[in-house]
């Protein structure tokens, strides 16, 4: 890639709500680089760009406009974007980034779409040293950067091997009316079936070790190693998915996480009401799911949820919060305890800050991205490892790790 493109970044959907958020946020925290925003709408985009203090140039392209988008392409470093439903308007720019080679990161959840982009261009863009990366949002940056770390921590400081990871998540934050958007498309083009796949990420070749160890959790249980009760979480298929494709290419290259390496991941609850919280949260999340999955229900509750281009209070985003804990166990006995934690809504300001982050991992950082020449479909853990990390340290995110005894090795479900 010529590193003389008029362009460090575009940012790909700059006039929706996550959009405008990520376009404040290299106002903000860009520096010098230079940048543009894109979309297809001129006058919204105009409307962006009179809230920033940065001069930022105006590119303009329909989503399926391949022409155009190969024009942008052609000009920047790094497509970031944020317009969703992926699945409908993300393969014409992919498929730009593949074949100008331009580094490409998104907050897709949109695992069956993304497994269609591997099975068409990781082969080529592996080969061409492009990295594409799906993922980079709060779906899945805790997880997958969150596991590589425990993983690297354990080998390098306590020498051996990680048997599995356990990812534990807490949050408070708000929808907004495009993950909503994204999860319908979904389920509505029957493409939801495929997300019950525990490997549907991994390439074909690989292993599968332990499938009893890979399942989704169905129920709440009570978890003897923290001391408290945990439910399945609701983005768990999403987020396992990213984190045993990252297992699997490490596996390729040589540097495995461990032998039969396996990964869950659950939501924790504190308090005397934890188990009744549990079995709140996992009943009221399979009834979300059935109202998904059937338009006369659906049709009844969406109109009281956020529609496309709207989300959270600029309050509730600002006291939103997420904390990841995950406990890292080797062959052996020995444990690790790790813990990724942001302040702001986990589904907004965090996915923004870990997006924008990652673009200019890509787009600054080339020299400390994990792999010279690596390129492909990839995952935050496999295509930004360490240099993420590091830059989202320095914007007060919280990502620490340390050996861990828990107090009891046994987990018991609920009766």
């Amino acid at each position: 890639m010529s590193t003389a493109r008029p362009y460090h970044v575009v940012l790909y959907g700059a006039s929706g709500f996550t959009g405008r958020q990520t376009a404040q946020y290299f106002d903000q925290h860009a520096g010098a680089i230079r940048w543009a925003i894109a979309g297809r709408n001129h006058h919204k985009l105009k409307q962006v760009q009179a809230t920033l203090s940065t001069p930022v140039d105006i590119l303009i392209a329909d989503s399926h406009d391949q022409e155009a988008l190969d024009t942008i392409a052609e000009k920047t470093q790094v497509i970031l974007n944020t317009a969703g439903p992926f699945a409908l308007h993300g393969d014409a720019i992919v498929d730009a980034c593949v074949r100008k080679q331009t580094h490409y990161v998104d907050i897709t959840g949109e695992t069956p779409w993304v497994k269609s982009l591997i099975q068409r261009y990781h082969a080529k863009a592996a080969a061409d040293g492009t990295r594409i990366i799906p993922f980079c949002g709060f779906d899945s940056v805790p997880s997958d950067l969150g596991t590589y770390l425990l993983v690297q921590f354990m080998q390098q400081e306590l020498g051996v091997s990680c048997r599995q990871v356990k990812a534990y998540f807490q949050a408070s934050g708000g929808l907004n009316g495009g993950t909503l958007a994204s999860a319908q498309n979904l389920v509505q083009s029957g493409q939801a079936t495929q997300m019950a796949t525990p490997f549907l990420l991994n390439p074909l070749e690989t292993s599968h070790p332990l499938p009893e160890e890979s399942q989704d959790p169905q129920w709440p249980q009570y978890d003897r190693v923290l001391g408290t009760w945990i439910a399945p979480f609701f983005m768990g298929p999403v987020n396992t998915r990213v984190v045993r494709r990252s297992s699997a290419l490490y596996d390729q290259w040589q540097e495995p996480y461990g032998p039969n390496f396996t990964y869950q991941e659950y939501l924790k609850f504190d308090g005397p009401f934890a188990g009744l919280s549990a079995m709140g949260i996992t009943l009221g999340t399979g009834l979300f799911a059935l109202a998904l999955s059937q338009q006369w229900a659906w049709s009844l509750f969406q109109h009281y949820l956020p529609q496309p281009g709207n989300g959270p209070s600029e309050q509730v985003m600002d006291t939103g919060w997420f904390r990841c804990e995950l406990i890292g166990s080797s062959a052996d006995g020995q444990y690790v305890k790790g813990l990724i934690q942001n302040q702001g809504d986990p589904g907004n300001q965090s996915t923004v800050k870990f997006l924008c982050e990652s673009a200019l991992c890509l787009a600054l950082d080339a020299e400390n991205l994990p792999g010279q020449h690596r390129g492909g479909v990839l995952t935050p853990a496999t295509g930004l490892g360490d240099c993420l990390a590091h830059r989202l340290r320095q914007v007060q995110t919280i990502i620490e790790f340390a050996p861990y005894q828990p107090a009891a090795k046994q987990t018991h479900h609920l009766s």
